[in-house]
């Protein structure tokens, strides 16, 4: 017997979670599949930041720039341990944009985005102070604020929330057919054991990202709007400066390189744009982009880094709407739905960016709403993600206290892991035997957790997604917790919560 649903939602990125939330959360019956892992493509390939994007006036997006202002605020309200205020330095030098140019960009983005908890833009002179203190030759600048986002962490705590108000979150199962039924649609679906799994649905939404087109051709749709990818590369180096302020610097090609610190001992440094052709799984980056990123820092840092001080690289591919803009940078970042409804209807998105993606589920909403009539209103503005609720008044930093305190065998390092990885639920973790050691204040309890909670399957799962301990682990730890995962069996989070009778150890 066929399973019934509201809607189906393929894509397990940050935008396809997104609407399996507020869809679940106003009462529709939604399952979710991707072929891989929540967040395993282009949703844990970004700068990780949640901001309103400077560099889009240049281009004319107010648009999105005011809508990015504002969610910024609504994510700092509800993921308030995930998405933190950071101080941006924006240096000035030869080749720079005008510094009036500057200041008025930075009064309109100071202005744009409505009621701002962050404070306002400044000028300063980095010749005083360390701010300057990495750069060749300090000067005039400015300062802002803006903020960071563990990218892949914000998804799945998403698609948790998502699975608690009742959607099914099927990770690693592929759409292999979608044909439109009587009012509705019948899809075959295929975990990664080989069997296929049947469904009907009343609403089909595309949400696949980089392979949108690819799932539209598998359901017989005609595309109407047209995707232009670009990847964008990023790097990871040894600690570049003391402090937990970014840098915002102005490249000699007119683009703009973030460096932001980054887990403690090391500095995130992104990001290129070029053009992609071919299957986004490969994206992978090249040795013209490092050497790229690496002479971009150098132009301003008098101690650049080297391509040998990489520690980590990774390469996503953004599934951009197609503006005919003349270069990659200048595409917009803005998202364009194309809603199908020669028969059973079907949404499919184009676009979008990590910061907007709450917003992009209420507009997906709303254009289905006269197909889906019995939906609840929008709700996702003031509800805490999961971990969000029972913080301490100090925030990330009186949490992390609080557990060092209430655990004395945890060290302040794994505490302040912890409490910006898993917010007030890392409690849940900690009341639990913790097992093995796997090495860096990992534990059996945090890898359990994350095996029966958060739809880890594998090493890579848990160590660049869940975590980024890939970053300090050796190889024998890894193959300690690769030996784990083998002799246990992931299972589903939602169909073990939705289960009869179904217990866990976490409460």
């Amino acid at each position: 017997m066929s399973e019934h649903y509201d809607a189906l939602v393929v894509g397990g990125g940050i935008n396809g979670v997104a609407i399996a939330r507020d869809a679940a959360g106003r009462g529709l019956r939604i399952l979710l599949c991707d072929k891989g892992d929540l967040a395993g493509a282009t949703s844990s390939a970004s700068s990780k930041l949640v901001h309103g994007g400077l560099r889009y006036l240049e281009h004319g997006d107010f648009r999105l720039v005011r809508e990015s202002l504002a969610e910024r605020e609504v994510l700092l309200r509800t993921a308030p341990y995930l998405v933190r205020p950071m101080s941006f330095v924006l240096p000035q030098g030869p080749g720079s944009r005008p510094g009036w140019l500057v200041r008025a960009g930075l009064f309109l983005y100071d202005r744009l985005g409505g009621a701002r908890s962050l404070p306002g833009a400044r000028g300063l002179d980095l010749r005083e102070g360390g701010l300057g203190s990495p750069l060749r030759a300090p000067g005039p600048g400015f300062v802002y604020a803006d903020c960071r986002v563990d990218d892949s962490r914000l998804t799945v705590v998403t698609a948790r929330d998502a699975a608690a108000r009742g959607a099914v979150i099927l990770t690693r199962t592929a759409l292999v057919a979608a044909q439109r039924e009587g009012d509705g649609w019948r899809a075959t679906l295929r975990p990664g054991n080989g069997d296929t799994r049947e469904i009907n649905a009343r609403v089909l939404v595309n949400a696949a990202g980089p392979w949108v087109l690819d799932v539209s051709r598998q359901a017989g749709l005609s595309a109407h709007q047209a995707l232009r990818l670009v990847k964008g590369s990023h790097v990871v180096v040894p600690r570049l400066y003391e402090g937990e302020h970014a840098y915002l610097l102005q490249n000699d090609d007119g683009r703009i390189v973030f460096v932001i610190p980054f887990e403690r001992a090391f500095s995130l440094i992104g990001t290129t744009e070029l053009p992609f052709t071919g299957d986004p799984a490969t994206a992978e980056i090249t040795e013209e982009e490092i050497a790229y990123l690496c002479r971009a820092v150098g132009r301003w840092f008098a101690k650049p880094p080297d391509p040998t001080d990489i520690v980590w690289h990774y390469a996503g591919v953004r599934p951009l709407y197609e503006d005919r803009a003349r270069s990659a940078s200048a595409v917009t970042r803005d998202y364009v739905f194309d809603l199908d409804t020669a028969g059973a209807p079907a949404l499919s998105i184009f676009g979008g960016k990590l910061t907007t993606h709450r917003r992009l589920a209420e507009h997906v909403l709303a254009r289905l709403a006269a197909y889906l009539p019995e939906a609840g209103p929008a709700w996702t503005t003031r509800s805490l993600l999961p971990g969000g609720d029972d913080l301490p008044a100090g925030g990330v930093g009186g949490l992390t206290e609080e557990l060092v305190r209430d655990y004395p065998a945890l060290d302040m390092p794994t505490s302040k892991r912890l409490a910006r990885s898993y917010g007030s639920e890392a409690r849940h973790i900690l009341r639990e035997p913790q097992g093995k050691d796997f090495g860096h204040g990992f534990s059996e309890a945090e890898l359990r957790w994350l095996v029966e909670k958060e739809w880890a399957q594998t090493a890579e799962d848990v160590l660049w997604r869940r975590t980024k301990l890939g970053l300090v682990m050796e190889p024998q730890q890894v193959q300690r917790i690769e030996a784990y995962l083998a002799r246990v069996k992931p299972a589903s989070p939602a169909v073990a919560a939705s289960a009869p009778g179904a217990q866990t150890a976490y409460r």
